[in-house]
């Protein structure tokens, strides 16, 4: 429950708008979930772990996208979707003003973006063009939940030098995610040169025996480097969600808060 709607109740409840098991069940639902036709939406995620509930939308219809993203809306002022087909996007955008689909990542924004909650920066680096919708829907999650991002792209195993001419970018990051389909190696080479955490997240992109992301992701999972962190293969998203954390994290002294 976000500060705004518990002042709004309480304040309702002292002016005497507002009956006192009128409030209660207000905070209840507030703190709980909102229950829709075809889900029971987290709407107190934000506070818990940091980021609002975010909408899975590759197996859903447009109406059960909406219905959720209604609900996140309306208790966040924000609502944001991964997976999110063109043609979803287009019905979606019709519904809601302040919409923005983002294609080459495939997602979708309902809402401003939070005000920056960070003055760390997160590097976003993949190592080939055919990474990047994997590395742009970690790009997009960031930048929509208050964590500034640069990016560096194409810079894979097979010319090291692109990636050394970017050692600017990778010492001023707070964290890094590296994606990489084929071998997998970037991320190992990027753990051998810098201190900071790296995620590391394998994608399905990769000639026959790259096994649609097996190959990488097993890579990933052996590397020599020592402390790299891995996610699912294609999970952008769970990198950034993994990376909002740490930043979390490090803007409070490494001290577990509440928000």
């Amino acid at each position: 429950m976000s500060s705004d709607h518990l002042h709004t109740i309480l304040t309702r409840l002292q002016k005497g708008s507002l009956f006192l098991d009128e409030a209660y069940a207000q905070i209840n639902q507030l703190t709980r979930f909102v229950e829709t036709d075809t889900a029971m939406v987290d709407t107190d995620r934000e506070a818990r772990c940091g980021i609002p509930e975010v909408v899975y939308c590759e197996a859903k219809s447009s109406e059960q996208i909406i219905e959720v993203i209604d609900a996140l809306y309306d208790r966040h002022g924000l609502a944001f979707g991964t997976r999110c087909s063109p043609e979803k996007a287009e019905h979606i955008c019709r519904q809601f003003d302040n919409t923005g689909y983002h294609e080459l990542s495939r997602t979708i924004r309902v809402g401003a973006p939070q005000k920056p909650r960070t003055t760390v920066v997160a590097g976003v680096i993949s190592a080939g063009t055919s990474d990047l919708p994997v590395a742009e829907e970690a790009a997009q999650t960031l930048e929509t939940f208050g964590a500034p991002v640069r990016r560096v792209v194409d810079v894979g195993v097979a010319g090291l030098h692109r990636l050394l001419a970017h050692q600017s970018v990778l010492a001023e990051a707070g964290v890094l995610i590296v994606v990489a389909g084929m071998e997998g190696a970037l991320p190992s080479v990027v753990g051998g040169l810098t201190p900071q955490p790296v995620i590391a997240v394998p994608t399905s992109v990769g000639y026959g025996a790259s096994l649609a992301g097996i190959t990488p992701l097993l890579a990933m999972l052996t590397s020599c480097a020592s402390g790299i962190s891995v996610v699912n293969i294609d999970n952008g998203f769970g990198a950034a969600a993994a990376a909002l954390r740490i930043l979390k994290g490090s803007e409070n002294d490494g001290v577990p808060c509440n928000v």
